[in-house]
C-alpha cells in the first residue's frame, strides 16, 4: 500500500467513452465503487473527470441537430451531458454512503492568487466535511484560445494547489513505453526519476475523444513531479487499477514519476502553472542565468535584466528569457514595467523577482 492520505484522479474521455463515443456506465460505476474502496482507507480524494460532452452526445443522440462547429457541438453537448454526468455520479457514490459536489472551473480562474486561493478553499472544506470534489472544465463558457490544454492540465493545477501526494492520470494506455506500443518488444517505462529524459520515447498523437495526449501528460507529470507529487499515469480500462496501482503491492503496470525530495511552497506550484498568464518578461544576461540555475537561492537582481519586454504592474506574473529567448523561469514582479526599465542594468536595487517568488523551469 503506498502511503498517501490525498490523492486527485484524473480520468480521461479515452476511459469514461465506448468506441461509438457514448458514455461507458460500466466503467463509470467500476471507478465509482473503486474511489469508495480508497475512502474506507482513509484516503482523501478528488475527481478530475472527464465525459461531460460524452454523456451529452448520448442523451441527444438520435435528435435531428442543425450543423454545429466543434465549439458550439462542445458547448451543447457539455451543458447537457454535465448534469448528466454528475447525477450520475451522485446516484453511485450515493450507493456507498458518499457526497460529491461538483466543482467547474476555468482556465482564467487561476490566473490570479485570489481567485486560486478562493477554490483552493472551496474543496478543502468540501473534503473537510467528507465531500469529493468532481473538477471539470466549463466547456459551456469557456472559449477556445482561453481553454486549459486538457484536463491533463487541470489535474496537475489542482494536484498542486490542493497539496496532493499523488496525481493518478488514468488513460486508456498503460503507461509511457520506451518504443512505439504498437510494436512487439516495446515496454512501459516502470519508474522516472528526476533527473530521467524521456522526450525520444513520447508519440505526438492523440487517440480517441481526449483534447491532449501523451506529450501533455509527459510535460504536466514532470511539472508536478518536480514540485513534489508522485505522478502516475496508468490504464484506466484495466479492472481494479485504482485499488491496485494506491492499495496494492505497488507492481502495478503503470508509469511512475518519482516526486522531488525536496517539495515546492504552495505560492511557487501556483506560479509554476501560471507561465500561460505572465503579463510581461524580462531578459536576463548569461552571468544571472547562471544563478538562477544553481543550486543556491538567488533572487533576480536589476544588474542582470538586459531588456524588459511588454507592459506589466507590480506583483503581476511576469516569463525569464535568457539572452536566446528561451524561458527558464517565471516569478512575481517587485516593479511595474516602467520601473524595471529604469533600474535594470544598475547595482544595489532591490530584486526584480525575490527568490521566494521563483519558479525556475
Amino acid at each position: 500500500m503506498r502511503p498517501y492520505s490525498r490523492v486527485t484522479i484524473k480520468i480521461g474521455s479515452n476511459v469514461l467513452t465506448r468506441a461509438d463515443g457514448t458514455l461507458d456506465v460500466t466503467r463509470v460505476s467500476a471507478l465509482v465503487d473503486q474511489v469508495s474502496e480508497l475512502r474506507s482507507h482513509g484516503i482523501e480524494v478528488i475527481m478530475i473527470s472527464s465525459g461531460a460532452v460524452a454523456c451529452g452526445r448520448s442523451e441527444l443522440r438520435g435528435m435531428q441537430l442543425p450543423q454545429l462547429d466543434n465549439v458550439d457541438a462542445r458547448q451543447l453537448f457539455s451543458a447537457v451531458g454535465q448534469v448528466k454526468l454528475i447525477n450520475r455520479y451522485y446516484d453511485l457514490f450515493r450507493d456507498h454512503g458518499i457526497n460529491v459536489g461538483q466543482v467547474l472551473t476555468m482556465k482564467e480562474n487561476f490566473a490570479t492568487r485570489r481567485h486560486y486561493l478562493n477554490q483552493r478553499n472551496c474543496m478543502m472544506v468540501m473534503l473537510r466535511n467528507g465531500i469529493i470534489p468532481i473538477v471539470n472544465e466549463n466547456d459551456t463558457v469557456s472559449v477556445t484560445e482561453l481553454m486549459f490544454t486538457d484536463n491533463d492540465e487541470l489535474s496537475g493545477l489542482v494536484a498542486a494547489m490542493l497539496d496532493c501526494d499523488a496525481l493518478i492520470i488514468l488513460s486508456n494506455i498503460d503507461g509511457i513505453y520506451n518504443g512505439d506500443p504498437k510494436k512487439p518488444g516495446a515496454e512501459v517505462i516502470r519508474r522516472v526519476d528526476p533527473d530521467l529524459d524521456l522526450t525520444d520515447y513520447i508519440m505526438t498523437e492523440r487517440s480517441g475523444f481526449g483534447r491532449g495526449g501523451m506529450v501533455t501528460k509527459y510535460r504536466i507529470a514532470r511539472k508536478v513531479a518536480d514540485e513534489g507529487i508522485a505522478v502516475i499515469i496508468a490504464n484506466g480500462k484495466r479492472d481494479n487499477i485504482l485499488t491496485d496501482i494506491i492499495l496494492g503491492d505497488c507492481d502495478t503496470l503503470c508509469t511512475e514519476f518519482a516526486p522531488a525530495t525536496v517539495p515546492a511552497s504552495s505560492l511557487k506550484r501556483w506560479i509554476a502553472h501560471s507561465e500561460g498568464f505572465a503579463k510581461g518578461a524580462i531578459m536576463i544576461n548569461d552571468r544571472a542565468v547562471e544563478a538562477v540555475n544553481s543550486e543556491h537561492a538567488a533572487s533576480i537582481l536589476p544588474v542582470g535584466v538586459t531588456d524588459v519586454i511588454g507592459d506589466f504592474e507590480k506583483d503581476d506574473l511576469i516569463k525569464v528569457l535568457d539572452s536566446a529567448g528561451n524561458i527558464i523561469a517565471i516569478g512575481r514582479s517587485s516593479y511595474g514595467a516602467d520601473e524595471a526599465r529604469e533600474a535594470a542594468g544598475q547595482h544595489r536595487r532591490r530584486p526584480v523577482i525575490h527568490y521566494d517568488y521563483l519558479y525556475v523551469e
